[in-house]
Order: C-alpha cells, then sequence, then structure tokens
C-alpha cells in the first residue's frame, strides 16, 4: 500500500510520490527562538518526528532539514529586555530547545540550519528575485512584489484581493503595494547586521526558509510541513519566493498540524494561555505529553488539559507493562525461532492506519489491541514461545516507529541475578523450601523483589522509600 498525504496545496489526500525514488527530502518550519516553546509547539516537532521515522520504516532514506530562527524583531525585544546580545539569546534557547526535544524524543535534524550562518544564500536569492524584477530596494529594504507571483494565494486557496482585505497588512510608505513584503530589513540602531548589496541590514522571516531549504535540500523538496498558523503568510510567501527565484515548484506536498488548544482557544505566547513543555514535564513527564500528540490524527485539534495528560501517564503505564510482562513471559518460556505469520494482521493493520495520512491515533489503537491479545494469552498461558516472539517483536517495532517508551529504563538483569532466580526456580520445584528462600533474601538484599504468580516468578526492584 502506497502512502496518501493530505495536501493542504490541494486539498486532497495524495499519493506520496517522491522526486527520488527511496528518498525523502523533507523541511520544518522551526522555532523562532526567543523563549522556551510551548506544549503547541512541540505538536509539529513530535508529529514530524513520527513522519520521518514511519517513512524510514517503511524503507526511505530521509534528509530532514529544520531551522532555527535566530534573528528577528521578537528576539531583539527579548535581547534588550534581558540586556544581552542577540546571539546570546539564540544560544540559551537553542540549548533549552535541544533539551525539551530530547526529552520528547525527537531525533536530531539531518540538517538545522540558523539563520544568521546562512546570510550568503539568502542575498543570493534575493538578489535574483530583484534581477528578475519579483524585488525591489527602497531606503536600504527589499520587497517582494506579491502580485508579479500569479499564483499567489494558492496555498491558503485565497485570492490576493481576498488575503489583502483580511490580512493584517504592515502598512509602509517605503512598499509599492501594501501586501508586498520584506526580504529584507535596513539596519536600525543596535540591532545585529549584515552587509548586503542595498547596505546593512537583516533577513526578513520568510526569505531564510526558501534559502535554507534550497541549500540543503534542492530547488524542489518533497514535503514542507509546520503548524496550519503558517499557511498564511508564511508558507504562501516562501512559495512566491522560491517558485518566482528558481522557476521549479517548491514542494510537491504541504503537511499542517492542528492546533493545541486551551478551552478550544488556540494555544499561544501572545495570548498569554499557554505551558511550557518543561513546565508540564515537570509535573508528568515529557513521554505523556508526546503520547498526547499521536493520541488524535495529526490535523485534528487537542484540547489540552489536566485530565487529557493524566489518560496519557495511564495509557503508557498500560504499556509500559505490557512491555515487562512479554519479558517474563519469554524468559519462561525459552529460545524458538519469531512466528512473524502469527501477528502479521496487526502489522498489516497498523500499516494502513499510518499510510492514511500518518493516522496515528488509529495506529495507537492497533497497538493497544495487540497488547490485549498479549495480556490475555499471557494470563491464560496460551501463548507458545514462537508467537511471543513474533509479537515482541512487533510491539518493539510498533513503539519504535511512535517513538515511545523511552523515558522509563527497561529492566535488566546481570549474569548473577538470572543465575540466582533459575536456582531459586529449581530449589522450588525440589521442594527445597530453605534454599529458595535464602536466595530470595539475597535478592531482596540487592533491591530486587520476586513475586511468585500462576505464569512465573515475576520480578521489580524495591520501591525507594
Amino acid at each position: 500500500m502506497t502512502m496518501k498525504i493530505y495536501n493542504t496545496l490541494t486539498r486532497e489526500k495524495d499519493e506520496f510520490v517522491p522526486i527520488k525514488p527511496g528518498e525523502a527530502r523533507i523541511y520544518a518550519c522551526g522555532p523562532t527562538v526567543y523563549n522556551y516553546i510551548h506544549v503547541g509547539n512541540a505538536r509539529p516537532m513530535v508529529v514530524f518526528d513520527i513522519l520521518r521515522r514511519y517513512l524510514e520504516y517503511r524503507g526511505y532514506k530521509v534528509l530532514f532539514a529544520q531551522n532555527f530562527t535566530d534573528v528577528d524583531d521578537k528576539m531583539i525585544r527579548r535581547a534588550n529586555e534581558e540586556g544581552v546580545a542577540v546571539a546570546e539569546v539564540a544560544e540559551k534557547y537553542i540549548a533549552a530547545y535541544r533539551e525539551d526535544a530530547a526529552g520528547l524524543h525527537v531525533r536530531e535534524a539531518t540538517f538545522h540550519p540558523r539563520a544568521t550562518e546562512n546570510i550568503a544564500d539568502i542575498l543570493a536569492l534575493i538578489r535574483t528575485l530583484e534581477q528578475k524584477g519579483y524585488a525591489y530596494a527602497s531606503d536600504g529594504d527589499v520587497y517582494f512584489r506579491a502580485h508579479a507571483f500569479k499564483e499567489y494565494g494558492k496555498l491558503s486557496h485565497q485570492p490576493l484581493e481576498d488575503l489583502e482585505a483580511g490580512a493584517r497588512v504592515d502598512v509602509s510608505e517605503r512598499k509599492e503595494d501594501p501586501v508586498d513584503f520584506a526580504l529584507w530589513k535596513a539596519a536600525k540602531p543596535g540591532e545585529p547586521s549584515w552587509d548586503s548589496p542595498w547596505g546593512p541590514g537583516r533577513p526578513g522571516w520568510h526569505i531564510e526558509c526558501s534559502a535554507m531549504a534550497r541549500h540543503f535540500l534542492g530547488q524542489t523538496i518533497d514535503i514542507h510541513c509546520g503548524g496550519q498558523d503558517l499557511i498564511f503568510p508564511h508558507h504562501e510567501n516562501e512559495i512566491a519566493q522560491s517558485e518566482c527565484a528558481n522557476d521549479a515548484p517548491f514542494a510537491h506536498y504541504w503537511m499542517h498540524n492542528g492546533y493545541i488548544n486551551i478551552d478550544n482557544r488556540k494555544m499561544s505566547k501572545s495570548l498569554g494561555n499557554f505551558f511550557t513543555v518543561r513546565e508540564v514535564a515537570a509535573k508528568y513527564g515529557y513521554e505523556p505529553i508526546r503520547f498526547l500528540m499521536l493520541s488524535a490524527q495529526y490535523r485534528t485539534p487537542i484540547n489540552f488539559s489536566d485530565e487529557i495528560m493524566e489518560q496519557s501517564v495511564a495509557a503508557l503505564d498500560r504499556l509500559y507493562r505490557c512491555r515487562e510482562a512479554l519479558k517474563d513471559a519469554l524468559r519462561q518460556a525459552g529460545e524458538t525461532p519469531a512466528d512473524s505469520a502469527a501477528v502479521s494482521a496487526w502489522q498489516e493493520k497498523f500499516d494502513a492506519a499510518m499510510d492514511d495520512d500518518l493516522n496515528t491515533a488509529d495506529a495507537l489503537a492497533v497497538l493497544f489491541e495487540l497488547v490485549k491479545e498479549i495480556n490475555t494469552r499471557v494470563a491464560e498461558g496460551t501463548a507458545g514461545a514462537d508467537w511471543l516472539k513474533g509479537a515482541a517483536g512487533l510491539f518493539g517495532t510498533f513503539c519504535d516507529v511512535l517513538g515511545l517508551l523511552y523515558e522509563r529504563k527497561e529492566r535488566t538483569l546481570d549474569a548473577e541475578v538470572e543465575v540466582l532466580i533459575e536456582k531459586r526456580r529449581q530449589a522450588r520445584k525440589a521442594k527445597d523450601f530453605k534454599t529458595a528462600d535464602a536466595i530470595r533474601d539475597e535478592l531482596s538484599a540487592k533491591g530486587i523483589v520476586l513475586k511468585d504468580t500462576p505464569q512465573g516468578v515475576k520480578w521489580e526492584y524495591k520501591k525507594s522509600e
């Protein structure tokens, strides 16, 4: 089955056909690094990390670029508030982002470019647009002529006239038209700046992504993704800049995730109704936040609450308990080959869910169906070793694709403890309860508690006082 992606550009689920067979080139808009990321920011991070993981699971080589916007108006304001250089603000919040991303189990991008490290590419792109008549200089600024791009509005599916009437437009006497947008901003006193053919200044927000996507992934990429709030004007402007400069399509597929809401209103820093990822993680851990992002199909809004976080914690606990039950059952069952055919139906259903526009909610449902079957068979003692091996392999694969079960360490026993548990089992079988009790005490001294159950010996580490 071929994966289908809901493409904002076509408003349809399009079959994913990459430019180069076996390879997927993806660009995801990253954060403006002036503050800690909030839970709403975490959603695209997690969703598109799963897109990358799933494509790799399906055999693709994935080149994944995610930028850092490390100079803009918000960063300059934050630097002034803190009395430090803009570069210092950037370093602080990039480091914080990396900590939170690691906590959410989001893998490092193939490329993590920063706007300030790609000024030459940005200037070259602006110069090309100017030479082609799509851009013009005005008192040290450079603007893009929105009306010059006849397809402007094709991503947001609105004609330019409607966008012009409905959007908050930055009106400036330097512009030829109110809807024109800045490619380069003339330097102001106290702001970071770089030399350019139009005088010292800094890049506009939209141009950096066009320049870095072209530099790291090529003129045309497979998938461009981000939050739905970026459709207009950011992604609309990226398309206009890139396609006018390159005379080629910018991206074949556009994926946009839905909002995280508080009381059914979008979570955002501007509204002040947000919780940072690290605040929520301090209460619940990072992994329940990741689980929350998978619990709904990525285009569906999620209403954030303590209740939904507690549900995520409970669901994860069920997965962890299943993992431990599998491990215990496999230890009792001994060594046999895995029986992949015995569990292939779940794999087909999982793949079908993910192929249907990355439907992680349905994929999770398949995972929990498998968990129910595992728990039932283990409890009843009807799971053979070959079935257990196949189920354990599939359980692990699903969790890897979704990026789950990473926050709690898997139980491991060294060889000495394994030997002691087996000796105790043999002693009990021989009705040598004195030896069995002595071994139990010895393991207890090592911090390991044994429990004898109808399904065999279970064990856990002692809970700290």
